[in-house]
């Protein structure tokens, strides 16, 4: 085994209410000025929705292979802040801002250490294999749900 390296897959966690997933700038990430190109960023914000949606309990795949359908992003406001390079180490930070029937908003901020370089607010519409919205299953709403309620919480 290459020393640093680990055969356990990158996962993020859980602090609270914000879902925290680390990740690393490589060479392919990075355009001719040697930063980060723009649409890696979105990249980086769906990597880390998708495991906080897995370690919330939400099986994307599962409902998705039963016909179930599987998120679609509905909106998405991004905004630049300062550019990532090569090699940093970067942390995506996502939050539930709000629970819908057939959504959820999320908010994500992705941090070199204490510096924001890009933050968006994104909404996620489950969609039936139709391509039409759906309500999203009772178990994720309240689980989604019990997440927004610690964030209530906390003093």
């Amino acid at each position: 085994m290459t020393p640093g390296r680990t055969d356990q897959p990158v996962e993020g966690r859980f602090d609270g209410t914000t879902h925290r997933f680390p990740l690393r700038v490589y060479f392919e990430d990075t355009d001719l000025s040697g930063v980060v190109y723009h649409a890696n960023y979105l990249r980086y914000m769906e990597r880390a929705r998708s495991d906080m949606l897995r370690l919330a309990g939400i099986d994307q795949r599962a409902t998705h292979e039963a016909g179930g359908g599987a998120y679609a992003i509905a909106s998405l406001a991004i905004r630049y802040a300062a550019p990532a390079r090569l090699d940093d180490a970067l942390i995506v930070e996502t939050k539930l801002t709000e629970v819908r029937t057939a959504s959820v908003s999320i908010h994500q901020r992705v941090m070199r250490g204490d510096i924001l370089l890009a933050e968006a607010d994104v909404v996620a519409a489950l969609v039936a294999p139709t391509g039409r919205p759906r309500r999203q299953p009772a178990a994720w709403i309240e689980r989604f749900n019990s997440l927004l309620a610690k964030k209530d919480q906390t003093p």
